[in-house]
């Protein structure tokens, strides 16, 4: 708990050190990783979200894992909460990867950035 406060508090204290979320990543995504890192790709196409009406919050890379489970609520209207519980949990599942890994990503930023910050303030920058 807490943890929206505590970041607004530091994007205002420090906003040099502190990332922006609606642009891209100023550093290198590569740097530091010495095998590369696993490429993410949409798996649903565009013609499968139409064709389901996803709005624009679930066209995201869990799409392909959203259609079945719109599919099965579908074929099972009354009984689709526990009819279709598999469907729901490995889309769930894979919404919470995504929401880890982009923690991991701000986080990362942030500490690229205050390492950027302490390395020009000691003039090895």
């Amino acid at each position: 708990m807490g943890q929206k406060l505590s970041t607004s508090i530091d994007d205002a204290l420090s906003p040099e050190t502190s990332p922006r979320t609606d642009r891209p990543a100023t550093f290198d995504p590569l740097a530091g990783f010495e095998h590369g890192r696993k490429v993410r790709e949409m798996k649903a196409s565009w013609e499968e979200m139409e064709q389901f009406n996803l709005t624009p919050g679930q066209r995201d890379y869990c799409a392909h894992l959203l259609i079945p489970l719109i599919k099965c609520q579908g074929n099972n209207a009354p009984f689709a909460g526990h009819m279709c519980h598999e469907e729901r949990h490995a889309w769930d599942k894979c919404e919470y990867e995504d929401y880890i890994g982009r923690i991991k990503e701000y986080e990362r930023e942030k500490r690229l950035l205050q390492r950027k910050v302490r390395k020009e303030n000691a003039g090895l920058a």
